[in-house]
């Protein structure tokens, strides 16, 4: 489990290059929610980075699948619970992600990922958000349920680290925490498809962006990216969405993997984000919703 989202992040951007970089530029490498993370600032005032780090650890300890003492795993747990604010934030956005992509995307897969990573039968019938019930600071899940929120908790993480360096005073930074996040710019990022190989570049500034590759991981005759309805059918070898916001880009380029070029085209425009999709014979398409 921790592999995938390693894969989605070395397939996101292979190289993170500031085009107006200085000797003042200082990188952190480590780790986040189970992948390889970094942080570039440029001219960070005192403090910024340790203020950075600190939001980190509260994202680990609350959304961490591998951390049996997280929140989220808590919840797993004991089939609900009540609510610290993010994790309140944090759901009411995929309760709307769920409604928007007309169900595609849909945190209750946990029991079936990883039934199939266990090479046990998977529980389908556990799979349905539609069981959950959300109200204020309170969540209770359906018999059987557990949540993964590894499709969007990276960018609602990389959101977190972005709004606490922007509070720092931070004009400057490329944020990686599994998804990127730039404050200022621009930044030049390339997508690679993981058959296909580099596919072009993307330019951030003051935006985010979220790639997946759903063939990086495959749990048996299944990708990673799982469609709730038990459809084995996958659109895109690679979806990348650029978005204000990581965690719109995060959610989004893993329900998007799930739908035909049509209905990726209504999404954008809907969301307001940009698409570039390269299809399993590696060609590439771009769709605009963004304004301006």
């Amino acid at each position: 489990m921790i592999s995938r989202r390693r894969f989605i992040t070395i397939l996101a951007a292979a190289t993170a290059l500031p085009w107006h970089a200085t000797a003042q530029t200082s990188r952190w490498r480590g780790r986040a929610l189970g992948a390889d993370a970094t942080i570039d600032l440029m001219g960070a005032p005192t403090g910024a980075l340790d203020a950075a780090l600190a939001m980190i650890r509260t994202m680990e300890k609350t959304f961490s699948l591998q951390d049996p003492t997280s929140e989220l795993s808590q919840l797993n747990a004991n089939g609900g619970g009540r609510l610290s604010p993010h994790m309140a934030a944090l759901l009411r956005e995929v309760d709307a992600l769920h409604h928007a992509t007309g169900g595609l995307f849909d945190p209750t897969v946990q029991p079936v990922f990883r039934a199939l990573a266990e090479g046990r039968t998977p529980p389908w019938e556990s799979v349905a958000w539609e069981q959950v019930q959300l109200s204020g600071d309170k969540l209770k899940l359906g018999d059987g349920q557990a949540l993964t929120l590894n499709g969007i908790a990276q960018g609602y993480a990389t959101d977190q680290v972005r709004a606490v360096l922007k509070e720092q005073g931070l004009e400057h930074a490329l944020i990686s925490l599994g998804e990127y996040a730039a404050i200022g710019g621009p930044f030049r990022l390339s997508i690679e498809d993981p058959h296909h190989g580099a596919m072009g570049y993307r330019t951030l500034e003051n935006t985010a962006i979220a790639t997946s590759s759903p063939s990086a991981l495959q749990l048996g005759d299944k990708t990673h990216i799982l469609h709730p309805k038990h459809n084995a059918a996958t659109y895109w070898s690679t979806v990348s969405v650029l978005a204000e916001r990581a965690t719109l880009a995060d959610g989004l380029s893993t329900a998007v993997a799930l739908m035909p070029g049509k209905d990726a085209q209504l999404m954008a425009r809907q969301a307001g984000v940009d698409l570039t999709l390269v299809d399993q014979d590696g060609d590439l398409t771009s769709i605009k919703g963004r304004v301006g």
